[in-house]
């Protein structure tokens, strides 16, 4: 298992490493100056001797391996900059609105995997019978809904009409327990409906798969009780598709909470990316996406670990 996982390891950390160099990359290939960008005002071209002084302050008058260079030492000591419009240090305020997004999306992901797997193992075991199909239904319905139209209704009647939940905002936990789990579930919720759905199909389809396999007819045949069948031999091996899905659509929501996070008011992540790249703050933009793409490996580096628990013969592979 150690073997295994520094297998894993070494090869998450490759990627990372790549990933960081072709957003290096892409960002100076695009065209334009950061530098005239930055101080253009009205479509007014800047002064040439203030966008040189710019420019040698970001270290853009350097070479190209230079600036890679110092882009990597940075990154290696956590270090990602000062942001082009206030000079602020990136990595404190990707500190600050990390831990709000991750919140939000670890708990859509429990919501989801709390509502989708039981639900997608009882359609699965009444497959083709009225509660499958009315459960399918349901499922249908919610993936065809965008998100931002789940989270405008919910704000309109839970909090509007019924009054049940605050609209949105942001308390710290610290601060008021209380309020900030209940403003951290509408949002979380919205997240939930779609991610639950897929979950359910996922876990539906791979439970079905397993349920004619041969291991577990021959358990039927010696008489074992259908609890322990479902328990021992179906779950556990209709989950690494499951598992998969999962860690995708989590991986995805990392960077793309944009609209939930606006319609609630929650200052998490990927609100400060969709700024950053209003702004043209191309630093904060490299820091915000590198970050992203790392969670998504680490991730993904989780998964094969769970694999491996799930499955020995993974590790063995």
């Amino acid at each position: 298992m150690l073997g295994f996982a520094a297998r894993r390891l070494l090869v998450s950390i490759g990627l990372v490493w790549l990933v960081a160099s072709l957003v290096f990359l892409v960002i100076h290939l695009i065209p334009g100056d950061p530098a005239e960008l930055l101080l253009s005002q009205g479509g007014i071209a800047p002064d040439p001797a203030a966008v040189e002084e710019l420019r040698e302050r970001l270290g853009l008058n350097q070479p190209l391996w230079q600036q890679y260079a110092t882009y990597l030492g940075g990154l290696l000591q956590g270090d990602f900059g000062y942001s082009l419009q206030d000079e602020h240090p990136i990595a404190e305020e990707i500190a600050l609105r990390l831990p709000r997004t991750l919140e939000l999306v670890g708990a859509a992901g429990l919501i989801a995997v709390l509502l989708g797997l039981p639900l997608g193992t009882v359609a699965a075991l009444r497959a083709g019978g009225l509660l499958d199909r009315m459960l399918s239904a349901v499922a249908a319905l919610a993936l065809s809904v965008p998100v931002f139209v789940v989270g405008t209704l919910a704000v309109l009647v839970l909090a509007q009409q019924l009054k049940l939940v605050p609209a949105g905002g942001y308390v710290p936990l610290a601060q008021d327990p209380l309020r900030h789990l209940g403003l951290l579930l509408m949002p979380a919720g919205t997240i939930a409906v779609g991610l639950s759905a897929v979950v359910f199909r996922v876990t539906r389809s791979s439970v079905l798969e397993v349920l004619q396999r041969e291991h577990v007819r021959a358990a039927q045949a010696r008489g074992t009780p259908p609890a322990a069948i479902i328990r021992r031999h179906v779950v556990r091996n209709a989950l690494t598709p499951v598992v998969t899905v999962i860690a995708l659509h989590l991986g995805t929501l990392l960077g793309g909470t944009v609209l939930v996070e606006f319609v609630f008011n929650w200052p998490g992540l990927s609100g400060y990316l969709v700024r950053s790249v209003e702004a043209r703050d191309y630093p904060e933009v490299l820091g915000i996406v590198v970050v992203i793409s790392a969670l998504f490996v680490l991730l993904n580096f989780v998964v094969d670990l769970l694999y491996a628990v799930i499955d020995p013969r993974v590790r063995h592979g």
